[in-house]
């Protein structure tokens, strides 16, 4: 009975590696977002929403009506890079297809940050001037 139950076990750990997601290429990551906004969670909770628009430009906000304009670009092994308007510091990223969703783990601090794609549109962002009001 060991011999079936450890034989099991080790045909299900040499399977694993099958299953691992690989990462998402520059050109896979631009195919996939390019016109779309994606929101995303974190530990399900909603976290942030991202607008991908042409020429890998994007609109990120933390769903408060305030957004930062920035752009990406292909850094290192598969990571995609984030640099906004207010921040020269880039963010990056590995980006993995699940089903029929993204993963994004946090390069800069890969242990803090994973967040997953919740929903998607084709709509724009609701971003709200600066200091909109009276």
């Amino acid at each position: 009975m060991k011999q079936i139950l450890y034989g099991a076990l080790a045909l299900a750990l040499s399977a694993a590696p099958a299953f691992a997601a690989e990462p998402l290429s520059a050109n896979a990551f631009e195919s996939y977002v390019d016109g779309k906004t994606l929101y995303y969670g974190l530990s399900g909770d909603a976290y942030g929403v991202e607008e991908y628009l042409p020429n890998r430009r994007v609109r990120w906000s933390f769903l408060d009506g305030k957004c930062k304009e920035g752009y990406w670009y292909e850094a290192e092994g598969s990571q995609i890079c984030f640099v906004y308007e207010d921040s020269p510091d880039p963010q990056c990223w590995t980006f993995f297809r699940e089903g029929s969703k993204l993963r994004a783990v946090f390069e800069n601090d890969p242990s803090s940050t994973v967040l997953y794609e919740a929903r998607q549109n084709d709509e724009p962002m609701m971003c709200y001037g600066p200091d909109v009001g009276v």
